[in-house]
């Protein structure tokens, strides 16, 4: 499971895809609908929130406003519109770790979006993340 903190713009289709299926599991287990995944690292931050489906109901609808952006069609009945705007944190850290991770499957998968981001300077997150100071996140599962 892999909830990017990166703004969606930066996936490719399949990063877009995989990251809507992966929210909306998310979205089941916070809800309590599903056995599975109850205690991926990926959660954890969700969790911490005082209202967790409101940070992932949050999350799901920028996920769904860059998939409009770019003319594709996700279903925006799988998330609740009601919810109240979360504000999370994200370090420094942890962006530029997921950049590094989403370049290495762009370079593979989409040279055009990979020679578009490789130079980046300034990282944007999702929508609802506010920047801050400091490394790689403890929940973070390193891969080479």
């Amino acid at each position: 499971m892999r909830i990017w903190s990166l703004h969606p713009k930066y996936l490719d289709i399949k990063g877009l895809l995989a990251v809507w299926r992966e929210a909306l599991l998310a979205k089941h287990v916070l809800e309590g609908k599903t056995k599975g995944y109850k205690n991926h690292p990926q959660l954890i931050r969700f969790k911490q929130m005082k209202n967790p489906l409101h940070a992932i109901n949050h999350y799901l609808s920028e996920i769904y406003q860059e998939a409009e952006r770019r003319n594709y069609r996700f279903d925006k009945s799988k998330f609740d519109k009601r919810f109240q705007p979360a504000q999370m944190t994200v370090t420094r850290g942890q962006l530029a770790y997921e950049m590094k991770h989403l370049l290495k499957k762009l370079e593979v998968r989409d040279k055009a979006r990979f020679e578009q981001w490789r130079y980046l300077k300034k990282i944007e997150p999702v929508v609802l993340f506010k920047v801050i100071d400091g490394d790689i996140e403890d929940w973070e599962i390193l891969q080479e």
